[in-house]
């Protein structure tokens, strides 16, 4: 065959230019492709026929129509795309879209994770604001792994607000994951991987059938994939916990330390040169040195050296199990009445692992003056401030299983009819969902079973052997031992949704038939959490009998009632530079108990001035009430506190922020918060807005986006995208880290001063925090976000000579991301995020939304595809682009982190950008109805960036955007029957 040479020059011309934007670092993985572009697999024989243009709801919209292009900016990844990455889990495919920022929970992530789950963060806003639907239907896990990813034709993510569409929670966008229907005959489909360490192996198989007939169709299938764990020790990066301290890096920890940091009294620290007080007047025990004996022989001033390296226990990966099984069916009872049922269930099995249990103070442990093996001369507990902690190893790691159940089951009835010529659809159903998880945690230690008070009250010899100034003792390790327990936690959640819709044509216009779509919803929300009885908090002193990992026993609920109506309006058409203008109004009415009612308004307008051209552009209100974890969870935290606005206090008049902010401390000056000093984490309780007694509202707000589609006719197959899109809230519902509570307090936003708690006055440790200090759940301020996105696809000719190609780009460039503490009252700080990292334990980070303890706003995202296929071949070149971004700003400024250590105020650390490659190759073997696959993920082996232990909790890194396996690789294989 011969080629034009201006056809020819044309396609090559512009395949080079977008392959270079491809390759100069702004994507990876095709998200918007023609499905038939990616694989070789003939079309089934139902899918191949010639069709009538059918009406489809559009994600975005509940109108009914035949354009795939409509006001709202929808990115599909289709069924072609998820198998090209070989990904055994759909959160790990969402995750990498350039619209998420802000960071994200998934199995890279150990402290913190660890559940098998995957958020979905759309704009930064966090997965509490992405609204996530199966067929248009909530989800009620919200986790993309809890979905069989062979169940799926394909995923519609609209990175806009949809409240007025979707009712709460639809702030950033809604992600829809569209079953596959219609399927005819069986398939099987094998997959393993493992990393290029000889680590990290993974395993996955799937079973699919179906059958499709006149009277209706049904699709079944089971799943069942296992990812094994890795080691942090594995890694180079991850292996040791390295602290920037004052321009040095340092492999550093834990204070809780098998050898104790212990608070020297005023009879022992003359024996130390100094007092140790160069070190906040602690010491450590030395390699076998008698505990019995207060001294410099053995004992020393401690010192970053004795920091406990937990580094190396953790994991970079969390194994994790999945066994599932989907439903997917409809049967026609009549012409006009359908019955459908959609089923999902999955099983989870995973879990974390992190170093041995710690014991002290802080814990709510107290040593008697009178205890035998305490030889400094006063009472260690939070009352008197006498401080020491400890690592109680010979119990060894602490580690958490995990099973979790989620089940997901959609059905009712739907039809059509016709009323004066004018066709209707209609869908009545329940939509049922329930989540269990049961945590059982190995590793605790009941301290209360270790012994520490006076001689004379000792129940046994046994028990007085147990020496908490030296751990590794035989006596101790044996008490240790015996205390040790296993102890289950258990979650429930349910979500009941009656829903009722109505769709059709009412009239017509000159440009085209005005549509409506009406409905109904009633939805039911509750959950439970019953911990074991030795981890609920003691609201008191803010620990638990086992120390660690303690939470509250609640459980609550609450009803939404939702009216809602989209009208779609043509208003021109088959005008002179109108082809077409059309207007889409949406209104929602939404009642929930507890937090009375709202409305909420869209309007959307799409214009043609001629075929090749769309502009768009949406303004919608978006809302969203209080889920029930945000309203009654309750858990011990271990944050780090960057710094203290009490250091150095001199005093401040009575009742003014600053004084509420340190009561208990002294006024000489000479305060210094010993848990920033010293760069360790510190202890306090998150509780949900209702346990801590803080009222909290609905927050609300708008979002917006205008932009174009342009496909020009005189290059076929070539399209792209511009949209530019902002998001305004207020009332943001968020979490208050231990460090914005201090600040916040200290700037006058005085509400919170309650949720300080400090050791009391005239202590050895007057003014430290105390482990019973609260980290809120509450409205904080204003959250305003403004970016663009842009896209481009190109679909060559296909060549017979070399084949078909296509190649792609998708970006999203972050204009600004600010927060605002407390908009238009004394003390509003304003912290302009985008382009930075919010290390964990800043108080920029206190309303980081993504629940993964860091945030990451890089400027810019993308991803760049370059697909090919010939004959039975097809191959894929993938690039992930994550850009530059800094920890660290201007001295006293809201960005002012201190990445290196409390010495560091205006330390700017500043990071380059990140680029993955990915490839992948397949071929169909025709005769036997069977397709080989086989790709490497992360091909260069590219290594996550140093972002330091004192700055994240996780692998010296953000496992929630940084690969942490280096160069993976992985291979498939599909049988057709």
């Amino acid at each position: 065959m011969k080629f034009g040479e201006n056809k020819l020059c044309t396609s090559v011309r512009l395949a080079l230019s977008l392959g270079m934007l491809a390759a100069s670092a702004y994507g990876t993985t095709a998200f918007a492709q023609d499905a038939q572009s990616q694989s070789n697999t003939p079309a089934p024989a139902d899918q191949s026929k010639s069709k009538t243009l059918e009406t489809v709801t559009v994600t975005g919209s509940l109108i009914r129509r035949v354009d795939v292009e409509t006001a709202s900016p929808v990115v599909t990844i289709d069924r072609a795309a998820i198998q090209a990455t070989g990904k055994l889990t759909l959160g790990d495919l969402v995750q990498q879209l350039p619209a998420m920022t802000g960071g994200n929970v998934n199995p890279q992530t150990n402290n913190g994770g660890g559940t098998g789950t995957s958020s979905i963060n759309l704009r930064g806003l966090g997965s509490q604001r992405t609204l996530i639907l199966v067929d248009g239907q909530r989800l009620l896990s919200k986790d993309p792994n809890a979905i069989p990813a062979d169940a799926i034709e394909r995923i519609e993510v609209l990175p806009s607000g949809a409240s007025a569409t979707y009712g709460s929670d639809a702030i950033g966008g809604v992600v829809n994951f569209i079953l596959r229907k219609n399927y005819q005959g069986a398939t099987f489909t094998a997959n393993v991987g493992e990393s290029d360490r000889n680590d990290g192996d993974s395993s996955g198989y799937t079973f699919t059938f179906g059958q499709t007939s006149d009277k209706g169709s049904i699709m079944a299938g089971i799943n069942y994939s296992q990812q094994d764990g890795v080691l942090a020790a594995n890694r180079a990066f991850s292996k040791n916990a390295l602290t920037l301290t004052n321009g040095k890096v340092i492999i550093g920890g834990s204070s809780y330390t098998p050898v104790g940091r212990i608070q020297l009294s005023p009879s022992t620290a003359g024996a130390f040169p100094g007092g140790c007080a160069g070190n906040g007047g602690f010491v450590s025990l030395n390699a076998g040195g008698n505990s019995q004996a207060v001294n410099p022989a053995n004992y020393h001033c401690y010192t970053s050296a004795d920091k406990y390296n937990y580094a190396a226990i953790n994991l970079d990966m969390t194994p994790q199990e999945h066994t599932g099984a989907f439903l997917n069916g409809e049967y026609h009872l009549t012409d006009h009445v359908t019955a459908y049922v959609d089923a999902i269930y999955q099983k989870t099995s995973s879990n974390f692992q992190l170093a041995p249990g710690v014991y002290g103070t802080d814990t709510g442990a107290t040593v008697s003056s009178t205890n035998p093996n305490n030889q400094f001369g006063v009472t260690y507990n939070a009352t008197t401030g006498n401080s020491f902690k400890s690592r109680l190893t010979s119990v060894g790691v602490r580690e958490a299983f995990v099973g979790r159940e989620d089940a997901q089951i959609n059905t009712g009835f739907k039809g059509d009819f016709t009323v004066f010529d004018k066709n209707w659809n209609w869908d009545v159903g329940y939509n049922y969902g329930h989540e269990s998880i049961v945590t059982t945690t190995s590793g605790l230690v009941d301290q209360t079973q270790l012994y520490t008070g006076p001689a004379s009250g000792c129940p046994s010899v046994a028990a007085c052997q147990f020496n908490p100034f030296d751990i590794n003792s035989p006596g101790s390790a044996a008490a240790i031992k015996a205390a040790e327990v296993t102890v289950p936690s258990n979650f429930y959640e349910i979500q009941k949704t009656w829903h009722a819709g109505l769709s059709g044509e009412l009239f017509s216009l000159p440009a085209g038939a005005v549509q409506l779509a009406v409905g109904y919803e009633d939805r039911k929300d509750y959950e439970h959490q019953v911990p074991a009885t030795q981890l609920i908090i003691n609201p008191t002193t803010g620990t638990c009998n086992l120390g660690s990992q303690c939470l509250v026993q609640a459980q609550g609920g609450y009803t939404t009632k939702d009216l809602y109506a989209e009208a779609f309006i043509p208003v021109l058409a088959g005008l002179p530079g109108v082809q077409s203008l059309n207007l889409t109004i949406g209104d929602r009415y939404s009642r929930i108990s507890s937090f009375g009612s709202t409305n909420n308004f869209k309007f959307a307008l799409e214009y043609k001035p001629f075929d090749d051209l769309l502009l768009r552009g949406t303004m919608e209100d978006v809302f969203r009430t209080p889920n029930l974890g945000e309203l009654y969870t309750g858990a011990t935290d271990a944050p780090y506190v960057k710094t203290d606005p009490c250091n150095g206090y001199t005093g401040a008049p009575a009742g003014s922020p600053l004084a509420l902010a340190c009561q208990n401390v002294p006024t000489n000056g000479t305060f210094v918060n010993s848990a920033a000093q010293s760069q360790t984490q510190t202890n306090a309780v998150i509780q949900g807005s209702r346990v801590a007694g803080l009222s909290v509202k609905p927050e609300h707000g708008k979002s917006y986006d205008f932009g174009f589609v342009y496909s020009p006719s005189y290059v076929p197959g070539l399209s792209t995208t511009v949209d530019f899109w902002r998001v305004n809230l207020n009332d943001t519902i968020t979490a208050v880290s231990l460090q914005g509570v201090m600040d916040l307090c200290a700037s006058g936003v005085t509400n919170f001063c309650q949720f300080i708690q400090r050791a009391p006055a005239g202590s050895a440790n007057a003014g430290q925090l105390l482990p019973s200090s609260i980290e809120p759940i509450g409205n904080l301020g204003s959250l305003n976000t403004s970016g663009i996105d842009w896209s481009a696809n190109y679909k060559l000719p296909k060549f017979d000579t070399i084949g078909q190609f296509n190649v792609g780009l998708n970006a999203t460039y972050l204009k600004y991301y600010n927060l605002e503490t407390a908009p238009g009252l004394p003390g509003n700080i304003t912290y302009s995020n985008a382009g930075h990292f919010l290390p964990y334990g800043s108080a920029a980070e206190s309303a980081c939304p993504g629940g993964s303890g860091v945030c990451l706003f890089p400027r810019w995202r993308a991803q760049g595809f370059v697909d090919w296929m010939a004959g039975g071949w097809s191959a894929e070149w993938r690039m992930r682009y994550i850009g530059r971004f800094q920890n660290g700003g201007a001295a006293g400024s809201p960005e002012d982190t201190s990445p290196g250590g409390p010495l560091t105020s205006g330390l700017v650390l500043k990071y380059g950008a990140t680029v993955y490659n990915d490839v992948s190759i397949g071929y169909n073997i025709a005769p036997i109805n069977t397709r080989l696959d086989f790709g490497v993920n992360n091909l260069f082996d590219k290594q996550p960036p140093m972002l330091y232990a004192n700055n994240v909790l996780n692998a010296n890194t953000d496992p929630s955007d940084f690969d942490l396996m280096g160069r993976y690789y992985w291979a498939r294989v599909t049988v057709k029957f």
